[in-house]
């Protein structure tokens, strides 16, 4: 599915690249890759530590044709790319849950990798799609506003893990979830995969809704990749917003 790859020493972000490229036109499976970034950035503007041959730092620009209420689950497709990647990196024993919904993979309960989903429109019509991977690779400190709740598969698992070969197993996976998505345009292929990935799945969680927080159990998700949230009372549906999840990063 790669169709171009620009790597770069150092960028300010490779989603910000990737976005200039695509609005130059590139073609739907431009891949763009740096060994470090000088403004990182992940979920809700925060910044994302990218020191340079430490990490992984990559976004592909992909143009999808469907609606762009379906464009949320393209992060959910990467998380799962990840997830399997990693597995075939042996960084996790098979079927390990690691993602934490929608799109952060933890190990030993901490965040080694983010993922940003950046959406183009023209019109109503999708343009592009940026997803943005971070991995925390290699890393052996971190700003002291995380360091408590981020780590590196290095620190974790003690491995050295090539960067490389990594991102290109990435790749190959997304490839492969991508076009088992379009088929249905939701997550129902996909689905059974993910929630053997998920570690909120039977776990409290404490969901922070705008319209008021609430906790419950999670019990996997929808095809449209909502958590499914049972209260005791109802069963919630949560498509947006913040979910914290005992024991991993505590209640943030």
């Amino acid at each position: 599915m790669i169709t171009k790859r620009y790597h770069f020493d150092v960028l300010d972000s490779t989603n910000k690249k990737a976005k200039e490229l695509a609005q130059q036109g590139c073609e739907h499976g431009t891949l763009v890759t740096a060994d470090a970034q000088e403004a990182g950035v992940g979920r809700r503007g925060r910044s994302w530590s990218s020191e340079k041959g430490t990490g992984i730092y990559m976004s592909m620009v992909v143009r999808p044709q469907m609606q762009t209420e379906q464009v949320s689950m393209l992060t959910l497709v990467a998380a799962l790319a990840v997830a399997k990647a990693s597995e075939t990196m042996g960084i996790y024993e098979k079927q390990t849950p690691c993602i934490k919904w929608p799109n952060d993979l933890v190990l030993h309960k901490k965040k080694i990798c983010g993922i940003l989903t950046e959406l183009s429109l023209i019109g109503t019509s999708i343009d592009y799609v940026i997803i943005g991977i971070g991995i925390n690779v290699s890393n052996q400190m971190f700003p002291e506003e995380i360091k408590e709740t981020a780590s590196s598969i290095l620190l974790e698992t003690g491995q050295n893990i090539d960067r490389e070969r990594f991102i290109v197993e990435i790749w190959k996976c997304f490839d492969i979830y991508y076009k088992l998505f379009l088929r249905t345009q939701d997550f129902s292929l996909l689905k059974e995969e993910y929630e053997i990935y998920l570690v909120n799945k039977y776990q409290n969680v404490k969901v922070l809704d705008p319209a008021g927080a609430y906790e419950g159990t999670a019990i996997g998700i929808t095809n449209k990749g909502e958590l499914i949230v049972d209260t005791g009372e109802e069963q919630r549906f949560v498509s947006s917003g913040e979910v914290s999840v005992r024991g991993i990063y505590g209640y943030v």
